[in-house]
């Protein structure tokens, strides 16, 4: 079962690091653009972590306080449960 959590945060921070990065080149080609909600959706549902990343790499909605503070947040707690999941006396592992 750990495996399975760990894939599927993996999955889902690289799939919202390449949506931010699609989301920024859109806007510079002002196109229709990822919608705040699914970039949140992503970020809150395993992708944290890739949701900050893609952020600071691609220099996306740094500008907006909700954005770096929640998504530095989701990151921060992501981290912290793959520590947990990982912990060498965690019952989850057997």
């Amino acid at each position: 079962m750990t495996e399975i959590i760990l894939i599927f945060i993996l999955v889902m921070s690289i799939f919202a690091f390449f949506v931010m990065g699609y989301d920024k080149s859109q806007a510079k080609k002002h196109k229709q653009r990822v919608s705040e909600k699914t970039l949140w959706t992503l970020a809150i549902f395993g992708g944290g972590i890739g949701a900050y990343i893609g952020m600071q790499f691609f220099r996306h909605k740094t500008k907006h306080t909700n954005f770096r503070v929640g998504f530095l947040m989701l990151l921060i707690l992501y981290v912290f449960l793959i520590f947990w999941l990982l912990k060498p006396d965690n019952p989850t592992l057997t």
